[in-house]
């Protein structure tokens, strides 16, 4: 069994849970769950960044402490991601003591092991609060952050400690040359060689105003103590969730893949794999930069005020179609528009029309013809086309090409295709009426080959809509859960003997939306 460690990025605790944090949870979780099929021994972890100068004015705002305000919202997130089926085995919060202990003892080891890669300097610039971050020129439009333009950029002068990045230079762009595979998609590697080749900046790595931190372990010469960026504080969660630098942390780390927006793509593949190897740790093995989901053109995010209820979103046909609807409709490694209209259409054209009738009609077949009991059949062309769909899913599921979400749902729902398309071309109702022992015989055939294609869609389609995909596994009468079969066992999986008991429908067709 092969070791998983899968993250995402914590989400910022400045505002409920948005469109785009449950995007990434969802791809991810898919990820996760799919890794489980596989046999990986999965570890997915997820979380919430609580410290930084936006918590703190959020928290002044709404005249209550930081701690308060970020308690009260790591349960807020925590319930939307039980209500979407995250799978995770792991939620970490920076505010925890360990995470505290750990992002310290990360910032001790490289003074240890390069101790002038931090130095003193006084600096000014712009800084945007909501990326907590210093801008530069480029990234500045008409005197606002491109990526958040309803904020004021402050202007910010001090002494802090600062990381020597520009050190790490040429072991970063060799890393992303020699090791394409370390960044994906490719659009994003050749933006960050691109941002190597401009020339990397030292960066801040404590505040002297914050206060609302951890500690930087090491006072200025001046003796004052600051807090850390929070950038700094952020980033090694991936690495204090493994018990860093207690314990057999080493046993996780390092992580195999990193989930993460397209927007802090630079903060994971140049600043955190430099504090690594300055820390002469070993570097995360890949990481994937998604893109945006975006509603009228524009992105979803709090600072904009383009936003969606996520309560609305999921109330409206359920937490698996949501999810279906998102991995489907936006690809994972681009950016893709949310809207009730398509939404719609999709509800009702894959999930309702096409598999949840699809099921329907085979299990109510397998009760009217044979009982409710799923005869014996060898396998046959659809088995065989299934087969050559199913290893394009698992090249678009593996990271052999990348983590190509969309591809393959698309994969799996043309194997629901399959299905329908062979209910049509052999029509089982009319076999049915020869009454000889020939008929019989082609009957079982048909009926078996149709249920051991949903038994296959259901396992498929699992890591994507888990709950739909364990309803059709229990009326099929299949034994155990549907997220503790194998992929290995796909090709022999046999239905014979299971006793179908028909449920509800899995997507019961809806009328179009009015918004």
């Amino acid at each position: 069994m092969s070791k998983y460690f899968l993250t995402t990025a914590i989400d910022y605790a400045n505002g409920a849970p948005h469109l785009g944090h449950a995007y990434e949870k969802i791809g991810a979780d898919a990820i996760a769950r799919y890794r489980r099929l596989r046999g990986d021994d999965v570890h997915f972890l997820i979380g919430m960044d609580e410290h930084g100068q936006k918590v703190e004015q959020t928290a002044a705002a709404q005249g209550v402490t930081p701690q308060a305000l970020v308690d009260e919202l790591a349960g807020v997130f925590c319930a939307m991601w039980e209500r979407l089926g995250i799978s995770f085995d792991q939620f970490i919060r920076t505010t925890d003591d360990a995470h505290r202990a750990g992002v310290q003892a990360l910032i001790l080891r490289i003074f240890e092991h390069n101790p002038d890669d931090f130095y003193e300097k006084a600096y000014e610039g712009w800084y945007c609060v909501g990326c907590e971050s210093f801008k530069q020129d480029a990234e500045i439009v008409e005197g606002k952050c491109v990526l958040h333009p309803t904020r004021t950029l402050e202007w910010v002068e001090e002494r802090n400690w600062f990381f020597r990045l520009s050190r790490y230079a040429d072991f970063l762009r060799d890393r992303l040359q020699n090791q394409p595979g370390f960044l994906q998609p490719e659009s994003r590697r050749n933006e960050m060689l691109g941002l190597i080749e401009g020339g990397l900046d030292d960066v801040s790595a404590s505040r002297s105003r914050l206060k609302w931190g951890i500690p930087f372990p090491r006072a200025l010469s001046s003796g004052e103590t600051q807090t850390t960026y929070v950038w700094f504080d952020a980033l090694p969660n991936y690495l204090t969730a493994t018990g860093f630098p207690g314990g057999d942390w080493a046993a996780r780390w390092p992580a195999d893949l990193h989930v993460v927006g397209k927007d802090i793509t630079r903060f994971h593949t140049i600043i955190w794999p430099a504090m690594l190897k300055a820390a002469d740790l070993p570097l995360p093995e890949r990481v994937w930069g998604h893109g945006f989901v975006l509603f009228g053109g524009e992105r979803f995010s709090k600072s904009s005020g383009v936003r969606l209820d996520l309560d609305e979103a999921v109330d409206k046909y359920g937490a698996d179609a949501f999810r279906y609807f998102l991995l489907r409709e936006v690809p994972f490694d681009a950016d893709g528009t949310f809207s009730w209209e398509r939404f719609d259409e999709r509800y009702n054209s894959d999930l309702a029309n096409s598999w949840g009738n699809l099921a329907s009609r085979v299990i109510a077949m397998v009760e009217k013809y044979r009982g409710g009991v799923v005869p014996a059949g060898a396998s046959d062309e659809a088995d065989r086309a299934d087969a050559h769909d199913i290893a394009a899913y698992h090249a678009a599921m593996d990271g052999t090409r990348g983590f190509l979400l969309h591809e393959a749902l698309g994969r799996a729902m043309a194997c629901v295709t399959r299905g329908n398309e062979y209910v049509q071309t052999m029509q089982p109702w009319a076999i049915a009426k020869r009454d000889d022992e020939d008929g019989r015989r082609a009957l079982d055939h048909v009926l078996a080959s149709l249920v051991r294609q949903l038994a296959r869609q259901a396992v498929l389609l699992a890591p994507f809509v888990p709950q739909k995909a364990q309803a059709l596994w229990t009326q099929l009468g299949a034994p155990g859960a549907v997220l503790e079969q194998r992929f290995d066992g796909l090709a022999s999986l046999d239905p014979t003997g299971w006793k179908v008991v028909k449920g509800e429908g899995l997507f019961p067709r809806a009328e179009k939306s009015a918004k």
